[in-house]
């Protein structure tokens, strides 16, 4: 009945606490009356009195001790004290399938993003993919071809562990299929439920590749109502690239020229309500996907359930106790001596 627990105690009313400031004046009303009770008789000499110190006087402060504490359980319970439970039940009320395009044709092993561009997307992308617990996501690498490395999924270490083994391959066929990436992209998200459906799409190079037009995908994307997100990724100009390969096997880097076609990835981008973004470093990357973090919110609505119980009724019941204690005592052992 009297479990309290300090740390997770409310208090309703708490401007009944200012009445503790009553509790100087009260000690020094009793302090005053009890000197004004008291009689004196002044005689020249007390050595033919026999004086026995009884305990009982003393101990007549016990009274006013017992009559604070009642009062101060009192206003304590005045004040309300209770502890509440809070219980939380999220929702999710719009989910947002994402699909995540990825170029791995040979140029995303340019040196001009640390350490490549790929790893620095890989990174950026693995960021993104923590940052949004609430939606379904998929992966789709493209080159010369394209095909979906994972579905759309809510299993986030699915689609994590799939783009940590995302890499260059020369088993792909080179070039750039802008075409082809977003139509696997769309073919996806098609039969998608979700109330909004996006694709990111990211290239470093020109269509070059594939046998679908990326103005066909595009127009699939519209018609499916699937925004896209294009990002063009390479610095101005030139960066060191992969030129060819060594006689043991390994790439050989040179300055290359970096060549996007943003006018492609804009049209795309504004065809179907998207944006468009140039990633030039590191940095930008990373603020590009912050931001199509923030255009694209998914909707969640929390429940919060408070469960209040009331801890006033134990300190009346105690206020009770010592109040007829304090009455039983002065009517009793104290009656002489008050």
């Amino acid at each position: 009945m009297f479990d309290f627990n300090i740390n997770n105690i409310t208090f309703e009313n708490p401007q009944w606490f200012w009445l503790f400031l009553l509790f100087p004046v009260l000690i020094a009303w009793y302090i005053w009356k009890r000197n004004k009770q008291t009689p004196e008789v002044k005689i020249s000499s007390i050595k033919g009195f026999k004086v026995k110190q009884d305990l009982l006087p003393k101990l007549r402060p016990v009274l006013l001790f017992l009559r604070l504490l009642c009062l101060a359980l009192l206003i304590t319970a005045m004040s309300r004290p209770r502890t509440v439970d809070v219980t939380s039940r999220t929702k999710k009320t719009q989910g947002i399938d994402i699909v995540m395009a990825i170029d791995v044709s040979p140029s995303m092993l340019a040196r001009d993003l640390k350490p490549n561009r790929l790893e620095a997307l890989k990174k950026v992308a693995s960021d993104f993919i923590n940052d949004r617990p609430n939606d379904r996501i998929g992966l789709v690498v493209y080159s010369g071809e394209s095909f979906t490395k994972t579905p759309i999924t809510s299993d986030k270490s699915i689609v994590q562990s799939a783009l940590r083994d995302v890499k260059y391959s020369d088993l792909l066929e080179n070039g750039t299929a802008i075409g082809m990436g977003l139509a696997t992209s769309v073919n996806r998200l098609k039969e998608s439920k979700a109330k909004s459906k996006v694709i990111i799409l990211l290239s470093d190079g020109v269509n070059n590749a594939g046998f679908i037009d990326p103005k066909i995908a595009t127009e699939l994307a519209e018609e499916y109502n699937i925004k896209v997100y294009t990002i063009g990724l390479g610095s101005n100009g030139t960066a060191m690239g992969p030129i060819g390969i060594s006689p043991n096997g390994q790439l050989r880097y040179g300055p290359t020229k970096v060549q996007i076609d943003e006018d492609l990835l804009k049209q795309i981008a504004n065809q179907t309500g998207g944006k468009y973004f140039r990633a030039t470093n590191n940095e930008k990357l990373e603020a590009i996907y912050k931001e199509i973090n923030k255009l694209e919110k998914t909707e969640v609505e929390e429940s919060k359930f408070y469960n209040y119980e009331e801890k006033y009724r134990p300190l009346v019941i105690l206020a009770g106790i010592l109040f007829l204690l304090e009455i039983l005592l002065r009517n009793t052992v104290f009656r002489s001596f008050v």
